[in-house]
């Protein structure tokens, strides 16, 4: 088994809003904490550029929430690390936590490993990436000051994007594959009386033109199969996220759609293994539903590490 400084009550997987949450309960309890992240301290807030439904906060950025969630787990002196978990395994009562770089042994692992954004699945999405295909509005936004983009998708962030592109750019077309937009009435409010967006319906994305950078997208129009091409500068592709949760299959058994199954404590079929946030089969994902699942997931995780014989 691993040294001292290897071995924790609480392991977290993801420093998302979720795993954060659960780090500052565990560590409130009095347990020894390590979080494990492979990308961003702060999952997929910090690519939100205004945060208008999280309480106490009129509005804020998500770097700037997520720089909150950091510094606090920081002052309770929760370990936070970035690397990548590549199997959890388990050893009698305790957890053996695989990484890319390390092994960790742990009490209860909670995984809030989050979701990552979902691509068009076409051909020449990887290659055009960053060559006028993004998935980042904060990221890459400024790169196309006064130019035309377009913003795939309808949902809230897909309209929270137009809206923080309009500010910038000539000209912003969502192009959404209903006949209507799915987010929260005040943005599409917002959206109709913003003189340099305009909208396509009922309509896909079906492939790119331009090498090595793109100039424009393929259309259909799914009401009446009707193709066509469509000129832009840029793509902002905002259609949801999709889990990546195979690294944890062996022990927590997911669903359909690649999702972590659990109960409404966030237990897993293993004990001691615990799902919390965007990353397990639920109906609302929101930053507050993800704080929720990381409170309900930390007390679990305490309460089952009082009741085993260490």
């Amino acid at each position: 088994m691993a040294g001292d400084e290897n071995r924790f009550d609480v392991l977290i997987v993801g420093a998302g809003p979720a795993g954060m949450t659960a780090a500052v309960y565990a560590r409130r309890a009095g347990k020894t904490v390590m979080i494990l992240e492979k990308d961003t301290f702060g999952g997929q807030i910090t690519h939100s550029p205004k945060i208008e439904n999280y309480p106490g906060f009129q509005a804020i950025s998500g770097a700037e929430l997520a720089d909150k969630l950091v510094d606090q787990v920081l002052a309770l002196n929760a370990g936070l690390d970035v690397d990548a978990v590549t199997r959890i395994e388990t050893e009698g009562n305790w957890k053996k936590v695989v990484t890319e770089r390390a092994e960790y042994y742990a009490k209860a692992v909670i995984v809030a490993a989050g979701a990552k954004h979902r691509t068009l699945g076409l051909p020449r999405e990887e290659e055009l990436t960053g060559n006028g295909i993004s998935y980042c509005v904060l990221c890459d936004g400024a790169f196309y000051n006064d130019k035309h983009v377009a913003v795939i998708g309808g949902g809230n962030s897909a309209m929270q994007d137009a809206v923080l592109l309009s500010e910038t750019c000539n000209r912003v077309t969502i192009i959404q594959n209903l006949a209507f937009l799915t987010g929260e009435a005040r943005l599409i409010d917002k959206l109709n009386s913003t003189r340099n967006v305009d909208f396509i319906f009922n309509t896909v994305v079906t492939g790119f033109e331009g090498d090595p950078v793109l100039t424009g997208i393929h259309l259909r129009n799914t009401m009446e199969n009707k193709v066509s091409r469509f000129d832009v500068d840029g793509i902002f592709v905002a259609i949801g996220q999709q889990p990546e949760n195979e690294a944890f299959r062996s022990v927590c058994p997911l669903n359909e759609q690649g999702y972590i199954q659990s109960g409404e404590d966030c237990l897993t079929a293993t004990p001691g293994v615990f799902a919390a946030g965007d990353c397990r089969v639920k109906t609302v994902r929101q930053i507050t539903t993800a704080v929720g699942d990381g409170a309900a997931a930390a007390l679990a995780a305490c309460k089952y590490i009082e009741s085993v014989v260490w």
